[in-house]
């Protein structure tokens, strides 16, 4: 099943029917179709990614033109005359790979990139949620081309099978421990990944900054989905001084609210709690509290996949930035166009007449000193 799914995907790739522009938007408005049409069954999954992925999809058909036209650079004196540009291309047949907590965002996402792109496409929801994998496996087909992106469903004996395929990328969010297999059978075929992965997103509160907004909105960050969300903030970092505030403020928002653990663990000042970070794994999300100057030393002197400034999670709400991890908690990045730039090839293109030849003999045999100085104009060739 999985070997025959991967197959028909790059068959039907090379057929060469997913590179026009019209066959791609005809496919996202397909998609947009099964979102509207069907929005009732996916709501009874998960209501809450159906906006996101609409607006993605909105995006990627107004914008797709652009992003696929050739993109012309810069020339230098030796290629003055040439036409010199770099043409986005698709890589070939991708897989996708989803996770549990957000079914279809989480898959759905990479595969209107992966359209946009003009790839194949081999679509593996998460079985764990299995409800949503089994109507994405029932609707996908109804509105997509079968053959180039069919759904794979099943559990770890699958998802191992069509790992041991060759793909052109593979795009997979989940677990660190998962990524880590992942990114080597795909080492196997020299094949690029995407890895969106965990990492543990710290809050620092400063102890200058209003606490009682900043807890409202961590807490919210942080329980919302039940805390299954992989850039919700995993601890907070703040001085002794203000932590009993912190709890106090922390259960008031709470109050009858049942939820995941938040730790908190006190520092000394924001220089400790950059020590406390950058002693530990890059995280994938870093939250920050404060109202002053300290905001730029902290994003200066830490690194992680995405900052946001008092609040939490809204850096992943905006196509236009990229979304991504670092370390090990991911690497590649997606959303809007950073999505279709991470699943196509940059190909630069050097196009130029076959006259004018006159300026290229100091380039050939025999070249002596004044012969390169005549044709060149002055300008030194170096051969390797």
């Amino acid at each position: 099943m999985e070997r025959q799914a991967v197959q028909r995907a790059r068959e039907a790739f090379l057929s060469g029917r997913a590179r026009p522009l019209e066959f791609r938007l005809q496919q996202l408005h397909a998609l947009q179709r099964m979102i509207t049409e069907k929005e009732t069954e996916i709501s009874t999954a998960l209501k809450q990614d159906i906006n996101r992925v609409s607006n993605e999809i909105k995006l990627a058909t107004e914008k797709l033109a652009e992003w696929a036209a050739p993109r012309h650079v810069e020339r230098n004196i030796l290629t003055i005359s040439d036409e010199v540009y770099i043409q986005p291309e698709p890589l070939g047949v991708v897989l996708i790979i989803g996770a549990w907590n957000y079914p279809w965002a989480l898959t759905l996402l990479p595969l209107v990139g992966a359209i946009a792109a003009g790839n194949a496409a081999v679509v593996k929801p998460s079985e764990l949620s299995e409800y949503s994998s089994l109507l994405l496996r029932a609707l996908l087909p109804r509105y997509l081309d079968k053959d180039l992106y069919p759904v794979v469903t099943g559990g770890a004996s699958e998802t191992q099978e069509l790992l041991r395929q060759r793909f052109d990328h593979v795009f997979y969010t989940g677990s660190s421990s998962v990524g880590k297999l992942v990114m080597e059978a795909a080492a196997r075929h020299l094949t690029p990944v995407t890895l969106e992965l965990g990492g543990k997103s710290p809050c620092y509160i400063d102890r200058n900054c209003n606490i009682r907004t900043a807890c409202r909105r961590i807490t919210w960050g942080k329980f919302v989905n039940c805390g299954q969300t992989c850039i919700a903030p995993d601890f907070i970092l703040c001085e002794p001084s203000i932590q009993g505030q912190v709890v106090d403020r922390i259960r008031q928002t709470l109050l009858e609210i049942f939820g995941p653990l938040l730790p908190i663990v006190t520092v000394s000042d924001m220089d400790d709690a950059i020590r406390f970070i950058n002693e530990r794994e890059k995280p994938l999300a870093l939250y920050i509290f404060c109202s002053d100057k300290k905001v730029k030393q902290m994003i200066e002197e830490t690194t992680s996949g995405g900052v946001t400034v008092n609040d939490v999670m809204m850096h992943y709400t905006l196509s236009s930035l990229p979304f991504g991890g670092v370390g090990q908690s991911g690497m590649g990045r997606y959303h809007g166009k950073h999505t279709f730039d991470q699943l196509s090839h940059q190909r630069a293109c050097l196009v130029r007449s076959l006259g004018m030849e006159s300026v290229n003999l100091a380039r050939y045999p025999p070249q002596d000193p004044a012969r390169l100085q005549q044709h060149a104009g002055g300008t030194r060739f170096l051969f390797m």
